[in-house]
């Protein structure tokens, strides 16, 4: 079934309100792998379909590479989210994700920083690619 942007933004707004849960119960100041294991638990609350630390597919030239991509969460088959907890995103943290979101062909991808005071207005960033405008 194909989904609809208001589906995709609709989900979008449930990871974020998720881990806004997270980091309002524990802040700032954590290792990833800590915000990982809470954000695993409110998606799982929320009753939301998940996989973690997702291995992706990459080929090179005809080439299978396989362990070296693993996206932190891919929720409901339509969203990538990768976690960081440090002291300012970079782009390479972008290109990251927007490499994820390619390599499984879904529109929308969430970074989320969980070492800000405030993670709605400094701690996510969504991306949207060519099949998100196409949808």
């Amino acid at each position: 079934m194909r989904q609809s942007k208001k589906e995709v933004d609709d989900l979008s707004y449930q990871i974020i309100g998720a881990a806004i849960e997270v980091h309002r119960n524990i802040g700032p100041g954590f290792l990833e792998s800590v915000y990982q294991k809470c954000f695993a638990i409110e998606l799982d609350e929320r009753k939301l379909t998940f996989q973690q630390e997702l291995e992706l597919p990459f080929s090179y030239k005809n080439h299978t590479i396989v362990g070296h991509f693993r996206c932190d969460f891919f929720v409901e088959n339509l969203i990538v989210v990768e976690i960081k907890a440090v002291s300012e995103i970079l782009p390479i943290h972008q290109a990251q994700v927007i490499n994820y979101m390619n390599l499984l062909q879904i529109p929308k991808g969430i970074l989320l920083n969980f070492n800000v005071i405030n993670l709605f207005h400094q701690g996510q960033k969504t991306f949207v690619n060519r099949y998100y405008d196409s949808m």
